[in-house]
């Protein structure tokens, strides 16, 4: 009996002719915009290119489709699991609570600067200071979104930064930004390894250098622990550092 592809879906039918998307691995970045195009969870970032990991979870709509920068993802119709509604929704639901409610670094707290009482005088207009010109080399800096390969990469000093740490050290593009090719990211918020990524990133370049900085918090060493095991994992011997700013802007170590 020949059933229909929104039949077979709606009966949860195990396997089906029917189209799903494929990934041209030679094609692929690794930029992962497609992944987090896919609302149901089908496309990861394995070994720093992007895979379909679950049959059941493509519905073949094909959202990752136009989001594809290298024209890596296609339509194919092959026989696969039909689209499992269920299996996302759980998912899904596993996802969002793998992420704690209650990390020791989410916590909400008021930072004061200490300001250096000035002398009584005549009041003055203060000149207004001039505009800190930007440090950043390289577009887009998110982890997740970077190629695997790009031009700035080669001889590059790399900077693999928590997003915090721009906004709690002010002279943060002058001091570490400044002659870098900077990678940022949170991998409490986004909830995923970034080491397969940068791992390639590393192996795959001629990278001189990589400075890591993190915030005092716990969760900031997830992104610490990630890029020194793709340091190993790249099997290259680069000349690496850890830095770690506290709260207030205060540099640790």
């Amino acid at each position: 009996m020949s059933v229909t592809k929104q039949e077979a879906i709606r009966k949860g039918f195990p396997n089906m002719l029917r189209t799903v998307i494929e990934i041209d691995q030679s094609k692929c970045n690794g930029c992962g915009i497609c992944a987090m195009a896919c609302h149901e969870g089908a496309i990861e970032i394995v070994n720093g290119k992007a895979k379909l990991m679950r049959d059941d979870f493509c519905d073949g709509f094909g959202d990752c489709l136009p989001t594809c920068p290298t024209g890596a993802i296609t339509f194919i119709e092959r026989e696969a699991e039909a689209y499992n509604e269920a299996a996302v929704a759980e998912n899904k639901r596993k996802k969002a609570q793998e992420m704690p409610s209650h990390c020791p670094g989410s916590m909400s707290r008021t930072i004061s600067h200490e300001e250096s009482a000035a002398p009584e005088a005549e009041p003055v207009v203060a000149a207004q200071p001039a505009a800190a010109a930007s440090e950043l080399r390289n577009w887009p800096v998110q982890i997740k979104l970077a190629p695997t390969q790009a031009p700035y990469f080669q001889g590059a000093n790399l900077l693999i930064a928590a997003d915090c740490c721009a906004y709690s050290y002010g002279n943060f593009h002058h001091d570490f930004i400044r002659n870098k090719i900077a990678l940022i990211g949170c991998p409490k918020l986004d909830n995923t390894n970034y080491a397969e990524k940068l791992t390639a990133i590393i192996r795959d370049n001629d990278i001189k250098s990589v400075t890591i900085t993190r915030m005092e918090v716990p969760c900031c060493g997830g992104l610490e622990r990630m890029a020194i095991e793709a340091l190993k994992e790249s099997g290259k011997f680069i000349p690496w550092s850890v830095v770690t700013f506290s709260l207030d802007g205060k540099i640790l170590d």
